[in-house]
């Protein structure tokens, strides 16, 4: 069975996308229009009180560059832009689902986006709050995974407990692909651009990259970083390499990588009790 064939039956096996609220689905369809404006989307957004709330502490944290600066939903889609803030919406409505049964790994999502953020920065490279985004949602078919099959989610937890192996791995036995592929899988039914969805299925392989190559490259650098600092947990205790191709393709060795890593971490403390 080849990797289309296995990734089309376990899709098949999903009852149905995680729910999203009926104003997010709204959202994410009037971003598409190429006549909509930025006043019509914070409108929409702002109508619904508890997603606004959450989008404005998610844009007013440190990973996206403007730390309390943001009060209005209208003035943060103007800064951030459409695809930033539909992977916002999309992350304070899914992630909600971590903070109650996979806390680990919202704190993981958190700290690589506040990396990737980080980097990219320190980098100089367009899009920064875009490339964080990608950052926040790389873990997102873990999330599927763990709602849509909990009986094989629970099947790779006693895996990786049992035998010591990564997550990704134990995914592979279990699932016939891993969540990089199901993430790629959600994020193309969810219509989320191509600047997000190539981030997140390939940040454990980066040298499969033939566009975005920088972006892809800094999720991956910030996804490995944070494991090796500790916070939250990706599913598995290990510490993967920085693989060559990504730490060349942005030219890391340009930067001051313990001033970056002070940063890095600064950020960190600044979030560490973020709660949507």
């Amino acid at each position: 069975m080849s990797r289309a064939e296995k990734i089309k039956s376990i899709t098949k096996r999903i009852q149905g996308l995680p729910t999203l609220p009926p104003v997010v689905r709204k959202i994410t369809a009037l971003v598409e229009s190429p006549d909509v404006t930025a006043q019509e989307v914070g409108k929409l957004i702002s109508s619904d009180q508890v997603l606004s709330a959450k989008v404005l502490k998610l844009v007013n944290s440190p990973f996206y560059g403007f730390p309390g600066r943001i009060s209005s939903i209208s003035h943060a889609v103007i800064l951030l832009g459409f695809n930033v803030i539909k992977g916002v919406v999309l992350s304070a409505s899914v992630f909600e689902i971590m903070e109650t049964s996979m806390v680990g790994l919202w704190a993981h999502s958190l700290g690589s986006a506040i990396a990737s953020g980080t980097i990219a920065r320190a980098l100089g490279l367009s899009e920064p709050e875009e490339i964080s985004t990608a950052a926040l949602l790389h873990d997102i078919g873990k999330v599927l995974v763990r709602v849509s099959l909990p009986a094989e989610y629970n099947r790779i937890a006693r895996i990786v407990e049992a035998e010591g192996r990564s997550f990704r791995d134990a995914e592979t036995e279990v699932l016939g692909v891993d969540h990089a592929e199901i993430g790629l899988w959600l994020s193309r039914e969810w219509g989320m651009p191509e600047r997000l969805t190539v981030p997140i299925s390939l940040h454990h392989e980066p040298e499969a990259a033939t566009k975005f190559k920088d972006r892809v490259a800094v999720v991956h650098i910030a996804d490995t970083l944070i494991r090796a600092f500790g916070v939250g947990s990706g599913g598995d205790p290990w510490v993967g390499r920085i693989r060559p191709a990504a730490w060349d393709a942005i030219g890391m060795d340009r930067i001051d990588l313990v001033g970056l890593m002070r940063e890095i971490l600064s950020g960190l403390e600044e979030v560490e009790n973020l709660q949507l």
